[in-house]
């Protein structure tokens, strides 16, 4: 098989596996590494000593600059994993075979950020991976290769993390060897669904915890943004209080109560109040010592 020459734009735990698969193989040919620009990730400045890859940063990659630099590397095709630029229409047509990207979310739906923390939230039983061509929009090129997963309350932010960061470099890694071979897939996105839709970039406050919702979407939250995420946040008394898992109570009735109100300890924390039954918080950080009788705002 034709060697296949590509430059990686990367960043993260996500793109460290990718990496590690790809430079096994002596067909690929990583030409260079462009990281974020903000990045603390000295991963793959290391990745680049070891095999003698250009690590080029900073970098603004629709610069004619940049361009004309990345052309000079011949490279058949770019690579996207976890890279936050938007690749324009000059560099986008650059490698010979353009662009892909992998995108930790079930295109069309689930384009934009924060996916797997909003998969949880919005109580998916199932979320995917896909690897796309990029194209001007969001997450928007065709499709060349996707699976799914199943999610179940077991899983929360955590899991859903180490799945995706094992599973991405395996489909990342069959998609570029179906390019290399010529046999890759072009799924346009509307012949899915003619809309999708977008998610949006979770920031301050989003954390903090509402008691009036029932347990199932205070449950979600909790877990869609537990460790390594910034954790659920409630207050007692203007303390704060974080709380890193949570779980149902199985058959835990409907009834009147005060919600946010700590009902009873457990071994493992507090039963408290929600709009509709209760359920287990544990894992707990705060300053203050909570007891039975507290009600958390």
């Amino acid at each position: 098989m034709e060697k296949i020459k590509i430059g990686y734009f990367a960043d993260g735990p996500w793109s460290h596996l990718a990496f590690e698969k790809l430079i096994e193989d002596d067909s690929i040919e990583i030409k260079f590494i462009v990281p974020r620009t903000d990045t603390n990730d000295n991963t793959l400045r290391d990745f680049s000593e070891k095999y003698k890859i250009d690590y080029l940063h900073p970098v603004k990659i629709n610069t004619l600059e940049f361009i004309n630099k990345a052309k000079g590397y011949n490279c058949d095709l770019f690579v996207s994993m976890s890279f936050n630029q938007i690749f324009r229409e000059k560099i986008i047509n650059t490698p010979r075979l353009g662009i892909i990207n992998c995108h930790a979310g079930k295109l069309p739906f689930y384009r934009g950020r924060n996916i797997l923390n909003w998969a949880l939230i919005n109580d998916e039983k199932e979320f995917g991976i896909t690897v796309h061509y990029v194209d001007e929009g969001i997450d928007t090129g065709d499709i060349i290769k996707q699976k799914s997963y199943e999610i179940t309350d077991n899983d929360d932010y955590k899991s859903l993390l180490e799945i995706s960061y094992k599973e991405c470099s395996i489909i990342l890694y069959d998609a570029i060897k179906d390019i290399q071979s010529g046999n890759s897939n072009r799924i346009n996105q509307k012949m899915i669904h003619p809309v999708g839709f977008y998610c949006g970039k979770r920031g301050e406050g989003d954390e903090l915890i509402d008691w009036n919702q029932n347990s199932r979407k205070i449950f979600n939250l909790i877990r869609s943004i537990n460790k390594p995420g910034p954790m659920a946040t409630t207050t007692n008394n203007g303390f704060e209080v974080k709380i890193n898992k949570a779980e149902l109570v199985k058959d835990a009735p409907i009834y009147i109560g005060t919600v946010g109100q700590l009902l009873a300890r457990t071994e493992r924390g507090f039963l408290v109040k929600t709009k509709d039954t209760f359920l287990e918080i544990f894992e707990i950080e705060t300053e203050v010592k909570l007891k039975v009788g507290d009600k958390l705002k």
